[in-house]
């Protein structure tokens, strides 16, 4: 499901011009606000998507598990740093993760946008992408015989996505996709700020001293 190398170079300028330089020259939404209007308290940022119409035999996924051989909507969530890595080469296995080598995705938005791990939210992007999950293995305990072995033909037969689902008691829920070629960019959501005085309707509160 891969972009060709034209679409993918014509992708990576659109995304890119989109998204990236933009964000560069725009200090609120990196976060670099004006001390005067933000004395109180750091920037706070909250996550959503515009909605989009889904691509022609594409479908979201709520909490049932996928069915082979189909597309779906998808989320990885990375630092800004990345983005143009992403953009030029296509995604990369994680060679360390709770399923072993792959590509780790979310089909919760807000679950994607927790990672990276301990990156402030104006130093995150979620790509949303579209995925052709192949065949798939459902890991739903820690001591499953193939957690890291699913993609190993030595082990048995071979999957092309692992997926952990909900309320297992391992992780919220994931999937991880063994091949990178199988995932195709759509676009690329970034955090939005909480304007001054709405924190609260996200759970932020108010300054310090604050009385209403």
């Amino acid at each position: 499901m891969a972009f060709p190398p034209k679409s993918r170079g014509f992708l990576y300028w659109t995304l890119l011009n989109k998204h990236l330089l933009p964000a560069l020259s725009n200090q609120h939404n990196t976060g670099e606000s004006d001390p005067e209007t933000n004395m109180y308290q750091q920037p706070q940022f909250h996550w959503a998507e515009e909605p989009f119409t889904l691509p022609m035999g594409v479908g979201r996924l709520g909490l049932s598990e996928p069915v082979e051989c189909q597309n779906y909507v998808m989320y990885h969530g990375t630092s800004r740093a990345n983005i143009v890595s992403i953009l030029r080469y296509g995604f990369f296995q994680s060679k360390r993760g709770l399923l072993g080598s792959g590509v780790y995705l979310s089909r919760d938005l807000k679950k994607a946008s927790y990672y990276p791990n301990g990156h402030p939210d104006n130093d995150k992007v979620v790509f949303r992408v579209l995925v052709e999950v192949g065949r798939v293995i459902t890991i739903d305990n820690k001591d499953h015989p193939r957690r890291k072995t699913w993609q190993d033909p030595r082990y048995g037969p071979v999957f092309d996505t692992a997926w952990i689902p909900p309320g297992c008691g391992l992780v919220r829920e994931v999937d991880c996709v063994w091949d990178p070629n199988r995932i195709t960019i759509l676009d690329i959501i970034h955090p939005q700020p909480v304007p001054f005085g709405y924190g609260v309707i996200y759970g932020y509160g108010y300054p310090p001293g604050y009385t209403g």
